[in-house]
């Protein structure tokens, strides 16, 4: 649930002129690529990795050229999602998810305290960066992109990679090249021109077509839940009416996309309120911008759908929501 930043009512009684104005700007801009804003770069987007570990992955995601903190990042939030405890039904351990098998080879002392603790993120952090880029070695004379193919040797083993000289045919292999190289621009601070969203118009006309609709705490508009949403259900509605698969959480459908910064907002994007502006986890509410500085959003219990300004101490950020950004988020977040 959002808290209420009031600035003057605007959010409710918006008149017609307003509204006509919003929608006629979303469908100019959403129908306009020539408008992109920057991402890709090997610096990490705003809060996107908790604070905790962020300044671990900016230092060890620059430990090889094949490595960035981006890359480091997708690929840590796609193994655990930053859970430093979770255990999969593999037995892979830990924010990094080392098999002990593997851990006794590859891990190492990331701290320098003289223990390797698998558990421990100061040191299964550096030891996914040094493993990556031990493997970016094992395939370095492999034609293509070294960084595709470490992850791929990552996934399949350097042999394979070798082998196949690139990226194996195997539809597993690729799909994980592809996913963690999707997730990359979700961690990536701007620095290379992104398109507006083809699907930003019929998203904003569905959240449009529901303004008035009231609140529901865990609504997704179904008839029995009277065609009522929260905040998340109410964007994750809009994105499927444009063949677009949201996570159910807020604080996950963040990393569905780069993330434009506040002045290089379009309608369409994602926008972001969190009590904790340095870690995407904590996000805790979610709107569709519509231009003008402001959102169609379910804010509250005891409120409807309506429009709300997005210039509040909350606002954490927004995401440009791609078609491959959502497919790669992970199920286990």
């Amino acid at each position: 649930m959002r808290k209420v930043w009031v600035i003057g009512g605007a959010a409710v009684g918006l008149g017609m002129g307003f509204v006509m104005l919003l929608v006629v700007g979303v469908y100019i801009v959403a129908g306009n690529l020539v408008n992109g804003v920057t991402s890709g770069g090997r610096g990490l987007a705003k809060g996107a990795v908790p604070a905790a570990y962020k300044q671990l992955v900016q230092q060890w995601g620059n430990l090889c050229p094949a490595l960035s903190p981006a890359l480091l990042a997708a690929q840590l939030y796609q193994e655990s999602g930053w859970n430093p405890t979770v255990v999969s039904p593999a037995d892979a351990r830990g924010i990094a998810q080392f098999i002990p098998s593997t851990w006794a080879t590859h891990g190492i002392d990331g701290n320098g305290d003289g223990k390797r603790d698998i558990w421990d993120p100061n040191d299964a952090i550096p030891s996914a960066a040094s493993y990556d880029c031990e493997l970016a070695k094992y395939v370095k004379d492999v034609p293509g992109n070294v960084s595709d193919n470490m992850l791929a040797a990552y996934n399949a083993g350097a042999y394979r990679v070798i082998r196949s000289r690139g990226v194996p045919a195997i539809s597993e292999t690729r799909n994980y090249v592809k996913r963690i190289r999707s997730l990359e621009q979700s961690f990536a601070a701007p620095v290379t021109r992104i398109d507006p969203s083809r699907q930003a118009a019929g998203a904003i006309a569905f959240a449009q077509s529901k303004l008035g609709t009231p609140y529901l705490w865990g609504g997704d508009g179904t008839p029995d839940q009277g065609g009522r949403f929260d905040c998340s259900g109410l964007t994750k509605a809009a994105f499927e009416t444009v063949g677009i698969s949201l996570p159910r959480v807020a604080n996950d459908q963040y990393n569905a996309g780069p993330h434009p910064s506040r002045d290089q907002l379009l309608p369409g994007d994602l926008v972001f309120f969190s009590d904790d502006l340095t870690d995407s986890r904590a996000i805790r509410h979610v709107g569709i911008y519509v231009g003008g500085g402001y959102m169609i959003d379910a804010p509250r219990t005891g409120a409807v759908i309506r429009f709300d300004p997005v210039d509040t101490p909350d606002y954490f950020g927004a995401t440009r929501v791609t078609e491959d950004g959502a497919k790669a988020l992970p199920t286990n977040v």
